[in-house]
Parts: structure tokens; C-alpha cells; sequence
């Protein structure tokens, strides 16, 4: 019960690898507050359990979610950012300003508006913190079509290394994960119109990775929760890759 009356957040809680850290969390003791549009996807009916909507890139939205938070916790202590959305394999001319700047605004801004709230918080409270925002292999190891959503992952990774050295001196923590091809319903999304979901998984994903296997969920939430804990209180401004060795 490493999280024992600690207060998690998890956005794109419905989401696959949201919704296994919800479970890791819970199971380890935490008050998990699951945030998500849809959080009516999340199946867990634990008394820690608190499933909240919210568009994370509304500003004001997120702005009254963390402050029913702080009304009902009294503080954070941790956030762990799994919100993103994929690009679907296209030409960079056929990307529309809108595409480009829906990407953006849902894999980065979203995270600037809520690490921004959970920071103010965790320095109120005088406690320390973790971070976690989830990144993706992809950022160094680039597949062609993707260009849109590996831009904002890649500033996903500046953005957390700059924060990591910005809160350090208030023992707030701020990591990244990599994830590689993980079996979740959004790894289809990135096929090309047209492709066959499931062979792209098996003839594209599941090649690439030289352990043999797609990623689970449940690696990644583990990597999560270990990154969230005490057992990783001097590790700050890391990217750790859960990808099978994808990235090498």
C-alpha cells in the first residue's frame, strides 16, 4: 500500500494504459480523481475512486475541476498525464492547420493547464509531488506520416525536462515515459486510412519491437506508479522507455 491516503490524478482515465494505472493506483491505497471527457468508461467502483469530466484543454474547466480537488484532498499528490490523442499516417501536405493545432493543443497544452494547477496546489500545500507525462517512443524513433503528433510529443519531453529543474527546489518531481506500440485501441488510430487495423499491429507494431510482444498497459501504469513513488524520490527529469527496446 505504497499510496496509502495519497491523492492521485489521472487524466485520459478511460482511455487503455489510464485506465490500468486507475487499477495500480487503486490497489495500492491511493484516492484516485480520474479525469477524463468520458469518465463513464472507467470501470472501477472503489470508495477511493472519484471519476470526474473535463475538457483539459478548457482552461476555466480545468481551473474548477482542481479546485474541487483542493476543496475535497487539500492537496496532490501526484498527477500522472496519460490525456493525448493520435494522427492518423498522412502526407504533411494533406494536414490541415486545424488537425495540426487540435494535436497540439490536446497532447501539450492540455498538460501546461493541468500541471499548472496541480503545481499551485502542491506548492500550497508545502508537499512534495510527482509528475508523470506520457510521452512516446516515437519521438526518437520516428515512423513517416506522424509528423504532427511527434512534434508534440516531442515538446512534451522539453516541457517536462524544463519543469523537472524548475520545481525541483520545492521536491516536486516531473518524469516522462516513453511508451512503445501498446495494445490499446488507440494504437490502430494511427494506421493510414484505408489499412487494415489488426494487420498493421501484427506486420508493423509488433516487428518493430525486438522483445517479440506488444506493450501492455500494465506496464506502462507500472512504470507510472513506480516513478510516483518514494522508491523514486531522487529521480526527476528522466524519460524512461517502456518500449521493448524499440527506441535502441
Amino acid at each position: 500500500m505504497r499510496f496509502l491516503d495519497k491523492v492521485v490524478i489521472v487524466t485520459g482515465a478511460a482511455g487503455g494504459m489510464g485506465k490500468a494505472a486507475v487499477k495500480r493506483f487503486l490497489d495500492e491505497g491511493a484516492h484516485v480523481v480520474a479525469l477524463d471527457l468520458y469518465p463513464k468508461g472507467i470501470p472501477e467502483t472503489a470508495d477511493h475512486f472519484y471519476p470526474l469530466a473535463v475538457d483539459v484543454t478548457n482552461e476555466e474547466k480545468v481551473k474548477q475541476v482542481f479546485q474541487e480537488i483542493r476543496n475535497q484532498f487539500g492537496k496532490i499528490d501526484a498527477l500522472v498525464n496519460f490525456v493525448g490523442i493520435a494522427q492518423q499516417a498522412e502526407p504533411i501536405e494533406q494536414v490541415s492547420l486545424n488537425k495540426w493545432m487540435k494535436i497540439l493543443n490536446t497532447n501539450v497544452t492540455s498538460l501546461f493547464l493541468l500541471c499548472k494547477e496541480a503545481v499551485q496546489i502542491m506548492k500550497d500545500t508545502r508537499n512534495k509531488g510527482a509528475i508523470v507525462n506520457v510521452a512516446s517512443i516515437s519521438v526518437v524513433r520516428p515512423r513517416p506520416g506522424l509528423q504532427s503528433y511527434i512534434a508534440s510529443k516531442g515538446a512534451v519531453v522539453s516541457f517536462s525536462q524544463a519543469l523537472a529543474l524548475e520545481l525541483a527546489p520545492y521536491q516536486i518531481r516531473v518524469n516522462v515515459i516513453h511508451p512503445g506500440p501498446c495494445d490499446t485501441d488507440m494504437l490502430g488510430e494511427f494506421a493510414a486510412l484505408g489499412s487494415d487495423v489488426n494487420v498493421v499491429k501484427e506486420e508493423i507494431f509488433k516487428k518493430s519491437i525486438p522483445l517479440g510482444e506488444l506493450i501492455q498497459p500494465e506496464d506502462v501504469a507500472s512504470t507510472a506508479l513506480y516513478l510516483c513513488s518514494d522508491e523514486a524520490h531522487m529521480i526527476t527529469g528522466s524519460v524512461i522507455h517502456v518500449d521493448g527496446g524499440r527506441g535502441i
